[in-house]
């Protein structure tokens, strides 16, 4: 089960190196960030604006770990859509750290032997499924539908092109009903993730389009087509109405 506990993961070094990035040689400035620090949190300290691109350029020994890397990264990308939720920044966080590792995206749950390649698989399974493995379906139906529109957007406008498969539309209504449905069972509000998942449904085409920008400038940064270029406008667009 992906829950949002990305920050969870971080460790005295990753805090310490976004505070030597952000610091630099400026003592003074150290000096402050070490107040906020001790003042708010890490939170303080995770949420600077310029913390993404100091670790974009950190090319020296004690690189950012993945959980630091991708915590700051999706909490950006959200907040440039409009959305500032450190939860849901820890829960999307997490999802990517746990979904890229290998086969991890295509399972319901972490040690399940079914896996799923496609959404109407699914769907299926949901439509009947009861209890627990109920309710990890309905998250999952979410999650995967996320994790591929959000990171993998070409892969799914080649297939739809090759093979006439479901545009980005399908994915944005699959994986908000999901969400959707999981917010509804009791196992979520156990979890405390029934605000995530209803967070996640409201909004979950202005969340993928954060995750494309996301991964286009980080994941894939050197990709370039007419097809990206079009959903980039049309993506604009529709933040825009």
């Amino acid at each position: 089960m992906i829950l949002a506990n990305l920050r969870q993961r971080l460790t005295s070094s990753d805090i310490d190196l976004a505070v030597r990035l952000l610091a630099g040689d400026d003592e003074d400035r150290r000096a402050s960030i070490e107040l906020t620090l001790q003042n708010q949190g890490p939170d303080g300290v995770l949420d600077a604006p310029d913390l993404l691109s100091r670790l974009q350029g950190h090319s020296q020994l004690g690189s950012p770990s993945s959980a630091l890397f991708l915590y700051v990264a999706v909490r950006d990308a959200l907040r440039s859509v409009g959305i500032d939720d450190g939860r849901l920044a820890d829960y999307l966080g997490a999802l990517l750290f746990e979904f890229g590792l290998r086969g991890r995206a295509f399972r319901a749950a972490e040690h399940s032997d079914q896996e799923y390649h496609y959404l109407a698989d699914i769907v299926a399974d949901v439509e009947n499924s009861t209890g627990r493995v109920g309710f990890l379906l309905r998250a999952h139906l979410g999650n995967f539908s996320l994790w591929i529109a959000g990171v993998f957007p070409e892969y799914i406008t080649a297939r739809k092109h090759r093979k006439g498969g479901p545009d980005l539309g399908y994915y944005d209504e699959i994986g908000a009903r999901g969400f959707r449905l999981a917010s509804d069972h009791r196992l979520a509000h156990e979890f405390d993730l029934a605000d995530i998942y209803a967070k996640a449904a409201r909004s979950f085409s202005t969340i993928r389009i954060a995750l494309n920008r996301m991964s286009d400038r980080l994941f894939f940064p050197r990709w370039s087509s007419p097809d990206r270029l079009m959903r980039q406008v049309a993506d604009e667009f529709n933040l825009a109405q």
